[in-house]
């Protein structure tokens, strides 16, 4: 899965000279929770997010009165307190470094470029909207846990085990175990009843970590 298939394309955009009202205002108006911001030629020079223009508001302790407050921010630009240095990716880039790119560089959202023009936006809830497809959240199913050994062939064994029963394996995910030698194995199963799978998949695991239909 690549970025370009996840982003929100033609991304709402502020000028560099917009004052922080009028940002305010269109985030709760379009509902999102981050900007680009462009020049007087579209290019891309900054990036707000909710946070930024939060944190350009007074204290709730200030002694100014709600209409200096609203007048103090109409003369702020968006410039003076957007993030100038802004982490992008492109339309290639999997998914999951773009996720990894927004950790590392605890950012909420990734504009996306082609080149030098912007074409997308990626946030944290593009990613939270693939994470429960990935774990087919909305589906129902058994949901379980395995510890098992970090080797070669134990995917295999396990995928193999639930279509010889006839089941279905509607997610699966694998996760760091409880040292380098284990791995933990997440996997949705319809179509075999809980007490059957969990028969036929514990000779294959060190130990069920969790069991449940969900």
């Amino acid at each position: 899965m690549l970025v370009g298939k996840r982003m929100t394309p033609n991304p709402i955009t502020i000028h560099h000279d917009t004052p922080v009202t009028e940002a305010q205002a269109l985030m709760r108006r379009e509902k999102v929770h981050h900007l680009p911001v462009v020049d007087k030629r579209e290019r891309l020079v900054g990036i707000v997010s909710e946070k930024d223009l939060l944190y350009a508001s007074p204290s709730p302790a200030t002694s100014l009165n709600v209409w200096e407050v609203s007048y103090l921010l109409s003369k702020l630009a968006v410039e003076k307190v957007m993030s100038a240095k802004v982490v992008t990716v492109t339309e290639d880039t999997p998914i999951e470094d773009a996720a990894r790119i927004m950790a590392d560089h605890n950012v909420g959202g990734l504009p996306v470029l082609r080149g030098a023009q912007l074409v997308g936006i990626i946030t944290e809830s593009d990613l939270f909207r693939l994470f429960i497809e990935l774990f087919g959240a909305r589906h129902k199913g058994t949901r379980i846990t395995l510890l098992v050994p970090e080797q070669p062939g134990e995917l295999a064994r396990i995928t193999s085990a639930v279509a010889a029963k006839g089941g279905n394996i509607i997610s699966m995910g694998t996760f760091l175990g409880e040292d380098p030698s284990t791995s933990l194995c997440t996997l949705k199963v319809e179509g075999i009843p809980q007490a059957e799978l969990v028969a036929e998949l514990k000779p294959l695991s060190t130990r069920i970590v969790d069991v449940r239909d969900v």
